[in-house]
């Protein structure tokens, strides 16, 4: 014990609630032999403690060197404060006498860490128990209903704790002190396996027959943590094709699970920072670069898996009683609907056309797909950002408090404003879908009763038929209208805290422009409050309009009429020698006769219509496919060489490109070359328009965002060649490139334009 009569206070502020932080403090204090009081506010955790300066410094050093794994520290404040004597060191019943309009960081749901892997190995009352958890992992964003977080606020509300867990929870020094989900088999949730056959409730049982089934190419739903998956033999062909034939899923890439990382190297490379992502608390599915094919059905020819590590107790357990060393992993859903969260819901969507149903008795109340990540430069990119890392916070450098910024149409998420802090909402999707805006609509009442959150102001795209924005205009509150592309570039400063004049490089499938016209490939000038447009690829018809994201070689035509007029009709490429003259007459007409075909200058339709030419992809079976296939067929990384282009007063002109790339097609150059040459030609004219930028506005600072930059091949060679010529590069991280970030931009633009009417009296 120290007898100073000197107290400090420490504050921390972060993700250090529901991750077993008090008791971690309550430990490290006992070490240091120290007196105190450790307390869950509002803002943070605050920690009180008698000692010198010196002890106080240290202490605080310890903390960030040994936290729980999922804890995620911000900031530490320490100030000394009028003294206050102790005698022990205690956890102080948790409080919201805390600064004004702070909010509880609500945990995402956490990976089951290595001791209660143990413990369903070891311990009596937890033998083969899936349920199993503590404070340092489990069920956390999925199971909340309300803050504080405390299990009458959970849906473990109904499971009564028997005395050993009640122990447990109340032992400061346990592992499982206050770990709301906390349970064992004699009080917990439990699993139940359903077949046309009935029902079969030992655990044990369980575990045996869906080994036995899926050993035997049958497909199972399975409860996970945020919401059902379909899963099977990932090895047999017939076994994943029956499982995409129940979901009526035919073309996109599924992810596969493997036993643990030795298995999974025997399919795919992954490097350090692609373990990491792959082995974290959070355990995202992660796309790796195959090395040993798994079935065609699987990644549908793509050289890539979708891969992720066992999460769930049930995981690994299945593991053990089955053969298979990988099995297929994909949201239990019909195509375009949310996951499925209720048994009842999974048992007549899919039964009898899988085996069987394996749940458990605990509600899922906040639905999260599976997260999906890449590695690029070393550094994790999001595609899809839900389980593992909603709900937790983007911390922002102003105010943005009170306004819901509602987001885009497609890969929907929106995002609510809490003081400094955006809080992105899970992966929502297509709103198109009446089922998932239904989910939209839902999740935001449900973040607006968690987080005591009331909109005075709302965001949404310029776009006025996007369903999100009809949403906001719904809504008796000020809207905010904002240009997509604007809200791309300003997604990427708010992840970084830039609030300042940047160059913003915008690359994506569609978006309203302020002109009218779709936009797409967009070199914009510009701060939070607003932009000019520098640049732009040259707009050109997109007949058939919305058709064309599923048709690219729509596309493809109307790009080689732009070069060569109808003459076009004559190459001796295989491309136009397979189109139906009968359809491309008509397609001709509606681009004459403006019938139906918008403008665009989208990088997205550019990339189209190139891998369409090439013959990679003429028609798409899933969102984003032509890109994705004309990025895979790359081989050689360390070819520079890139096609003519011309740019004249802003317009970025391609009919040169398409002119010298039909030439080696008919040279028969290989497309794997060709499409090098391709994405080298986008890449260097992006160089040549920064460098134009940097030379005009005298600014260095460069953001890139928007869905085309999820191209791996692209996003690495760019931002090197950028650095190289003393660019200071900002990508995204925390936050998707593509439109599942876009609201986050929203909030920052809607947050700075309200600041400047505040600061001109309006």
């Amino acid at each position: 014990m120290y007898s100073e009569e000197t107290t400090y206070r420490i504050r921390i502020i972060g993700l250090v609630q529901g991750v077993g932080f008090r008791p971690f403090i309550v430990l490290l204090a006992k070490q240091f032999k120290l007196f105190g009081t450790v307390d869950n506010r509002n803002d943070g955790v605050i920690i009180n403690i008698n000692c010198s300066s010196d002890i106080s410094k240290e202490f605080v050093k310890q903390i960030q060197k040994q936290a729980p794994r999922a804890s995620v520290i911000e900031n530490i404040e320490i100030k000394e404060v009028p003294f206050m004597g102790f005698s022990d060191f205690t956890i102080v019943h948790s409080t919201n006498n805390a600064i004004k309009d702070e909010i509880t960081e609500v945990s995402p749901d956490i990976a089951v860490c290595e001791n209660c892997l143990q413990d369903i190995k070891a311990q009596p009352k937890r033998i083969n128990y899936p349920l199993t958890n503590c404070t340092h992992c489990g069920p956390r964003f999925t199971i909340i209903k309300d803050l504080p977080y405390d299990r009458p606020f959970t849906t473990m509300l109904d499971f009564t704790l028997c005395k050993s867990c009640l122990v447990e929870y109340t032992n400061v020094l346990d592992r499982r002190f206050h770990a709301q989900p906390i349970a064992c088999v004699d009080c917990g949730p439990s699993y139940t396996f359903k077949s046309i056959d009935g029902k079969i409730e030992s655990i044990e049982l369980i575990l045996e027959n869906t080994a036995r089934l899926l050993e035997n190419g049958e497909t199972i739903a399975l409860k996970g943590i945020g919401g059902f998956n379909l899963i099977c033999n990932a090895n047999s062909q017939e076994a994943v094709t029956k499982l995409r034939n129940s979901k009526h899923r035919d073309g996109k890439p599924i992810a596969v699970m493997f036993r643990n990382m030795e298995t999974l190297e025997k399919y795919a490379f992954a490097n350090n920072a692609e373990k990491e992502a792959l082995e974290s608390w959070r355990k995202p599915i992660v796309l790796l670069k195959a090395i040993n094919k798994l079935p065609q059905s699987i990644s549908v020819g793509f050289n890539s898996i979708g891969a992720v590590l066992p999460y769930m107790p049930f995981h690994y357990l299945l593991f053990e009683y089955c053969k298979l060393d990988s099995l297929v992993l994909t949201s239990a859903n019909l195509s375009g609907e949310p996951i499925i969260i209720s048994n009842e819901s999974a048992a007549e969507a899919f039964l009898p056309k899988i085996a069987a149903i394996v749940s458990y008795n605990r509600d899922i109340h906040n639905r999260v797909d599976d997260s999906v990540a890449m590695v690029i430069n070393n550094k994790l990119r999001l595609i899809r950002r839900s389980r593992g890392f909603v709900p937790s916070p983007i911390r922002l450098g102003m105010q943005v408090d009170g306004i819901l910024a509602v987001g885009a149409e497609l890969v929907n998420t929106f995002c609510i404003g809490r003081t400094n802090q955006g809080i992105v909402s899970q992966h929502i999707g297509d709103l198109k879908n009446a089922e998932t805006l239904e989910f939209f609509e839902e999740s935001i009442n449900r973040f607006k009763h968690l987080y005591k959150f009331e909109p005075k102001y709302i965001a949404c795209d310029l776009h006025p038929d996007y369903l999100s924005s009809q949403y906001a205009l719904r809504q008796d509150i000020q809207v905010i209208r904002v240009q997509h592309h604007h809200a791309h570039m300003a997604s990427c400063m708010m992840e970084n805290q830039l609030d300042e004049r940047v160059i913003g490089i915008i690359m994506d499938g569609t978006g309203l422009g302020t002109d009218g016209e779709i936009w797409g490939g967009e070199f914009l000038i510009g701060d939070l409050s607003s932009f000019d447009r520098f640049a732009h690829f040259k707009y050109i018809p997109l007949p058939g309009g919305d058709k064309v994201t599923k048709e690219p070689w729509r596309t493809a035509v109307s790009y080689l009429y732009s070069a060569y007029g109808k003459e076009f009709a004559e190459l001796n490429i295989p491309f136009v020698k397979n189109l139906d003259k009968t359809k491309t007459s008509f397609i001709l007409e509606m681009i004459h006769k403006n019938i139906n075909s918008p403008l665009s200058s989208s990088a997205g339709r550019l990339f189209d219509a190139v891998s369409a030419i090439l013959n990679v992809c003429t028609e798409s079976s899933f969102h984003a496919e032509a890109p994705m296939r004309l990025e895979d067929i790359i081989e050689d990384e360390n070819n520079s060489e890139f096609y003519p282009y011309e740019i004249s007063n802003g317009i970025i002109d391609f009919n040169q490109m398409i002119k010298a790339l039909v030439d080696d097609i008919i040279c028969q150059l290989p497309i794997s070359l060709i499409s090098t040459k391709f994405h080298n030609t986008v890449m260097q004219i992006i160089i040549e328009v920064c460098n134009q930028m940097r030379a005009k506005y005298k600014i260095n600072k460069v953001v890139l965002s928007g869905g085309s930059f999820q191209n791996v091949y692209l996003s690495k060679k760019l931002e090197d060649k950028l650095s190289a010529i003393d660019f200071e590069v900002f990508v995204q991280s925390k936050i998707p490139a593509n439109d599942g970030g876009l609201s986050l931009g929203q909030l920052g633009i809607a947050a700075k334009v309200l600041e400047e009417k505040r600061r001109k009296g309006e």
